[in-house]
C-alpha cells in the first residue's frame, strides 16, 4: 500500500495559537500511524488569492495538497461562534465534493465551553457540504491549556480523534472507496 497522506490545516491568524497547537499534536499522531503530513498556515498565503481575486502557486499547491490527502484536518479558534473567517475563505475555494472519499477532522478552541456547540453546529456541516466523512471532533478552551501545554484530558481526545480517522482512512481504503 502508498503510503497515505494527510493534511493538516491552521485557520489561525497566530501562528503560536491553542488551535495550532492542537493541530501540532494531531500531525504528530498521524506521522506515528504512517501518513505523511503537511501542515499548511493559511495566514502565511496571500489574501488576495484566497479571496479568489488572483491566483497564486501556493493557494493552488495548496488545494492539490488537500485533494491529494486521505485525512484533512483542519484547525480554527472560535470567532463570532464559529471558525475563523480565513479557514472559510479557503474551504470556498475548494471544488464541490472535494473530500469525498477523504476522512475530515475538525479542531477548535475557545475561551471557555461557551462555544462547544460550534463544532457541530458550523465546523462539522463545513467539511461534510463538500463531501467528506466528519469523524469526531476535538474542542479545547483556555482553561485546558496549562504553561506546559495543554492538560492531559484534551490531549487524550485529539489522540482519540486522530485514532478515529486513521481507522476510517482505512476502512475507505479497503472498501476501494477512492479519494479524489
Amino acid at each position: 500500500m502508498d503510503t497515505e497522506r494527510a493534511i493538516l490545516i491552521s485557520g489561525s491568524p497566530s501562528p503560536s495559537s491553542k488551535s495550532r497547537t492542537l493541530l501540532e499534536r494531531a500531525r504528530h499522531q498521524l506521522e506515528a500511524a504512517g501518513f505523511d503530513s503537511t501542515v499548511v498556515d493559511l495566514a502565511s498565503l496571500p489574501a488576495v488569492a484566497l479571496l479568489g481575486r488572483q491566483g497564486d502557486d501556493r493557494v493552488a499547491d495548496t488545494i492539490q495538497l488537500v485533494l491529494g490527502s486521505r485525512i484533512v484536518v483542519a484547525s480554527s479558534p472560535v470567532y463570532r461562534a464559529t471558525y475563523s473567517g480565513l479557514l472559510k475563505t479557503f474551504f470556498d475555494l475548494l471544488p464541490q465534493d472535494a473530500l469525498v472519499g477523504k476522512i475530515g477532522l475538525p479542531i477548535l478552541t475557545g475561551g471557555s465551553q461557551a462555544h462547544l456547540l460550534a463544532l457541530d453546529h458550523s465546523f462539522r456541516p463545513l467539511f461534510a457540504s463538500i463531501g467528506a466523512v466528519v469523524g469526531t471532533g476535538v474542542y479545547g478552551h483556555d482553561a485546558q491549556f496549562k504553561p506546559g501545554g495543554p492538560d492531559s484530558a484534551l490531549i487524550e481526545r485529539v489522540d482519540r480523534a486522530v485514532e478515529e480517522a486513521v481507522a476510517l482512512a482505512r476502512a475507505t481504503i479497503e472498501a476501494g472507496i477512492e479519494k479524489r
